[in-house]
């Protein structure tokens, strides 16, 4: 898998590197997805926006293989956005998908912050 993270959306969506036309949209729907990826604490804390082809996955999520499923994360949410299903059941499969990877997410970043010892009397 390619590490950009525009073209592996693309790759993921089964758009072509080469195809360009929707590139203003699926930023926009990336850049949407990253916002909440920054509220529960992936990522950078200033937030990341992609602007082209050129910012990678390491550029939100560093080196950390626990991190991984933010990749499918912004691929279900730009999916939603972009092209959602028309079935039913197969959007509420996505929108679920979506919470507990979002759950999932924020427990792992949650376990990083250290936990405050009790200050005793």
């Amino acid at each position: 898998m390619t590490e950009s993270i525009l073209n592996s959306t693309k790759a993921s969506l089964g758009i072509p590197e080469e195809q360009t036309a929707f590139d203003v949209e699926l930023l926009m729907h990336i850049n949407s997805a990253f916002t909440t990826l920054t509220q529960l604490g992936v990522g950078p804390s200033s937030g990341l926006t992609v602007e082209d082809d050129v910012p990678v996955w390491s550029d939100l999520i560093g080196n950390d293989p626990r991190l991984n499923s933010a990749k499918s994360y912004v691929y279900l949410r730009v999916k939603l956005l972009f092209d959602p299903p028309e079935v039913g059941f197969v959007l509420t499969a996505m929108k679920q998908q979506i919470e507990e990877q979002e759950w999932r997410l924020n427990v792992t970043v949650d376990d990083e912050l250290p936990i405050e010892e009790e200050v005793l009397p």
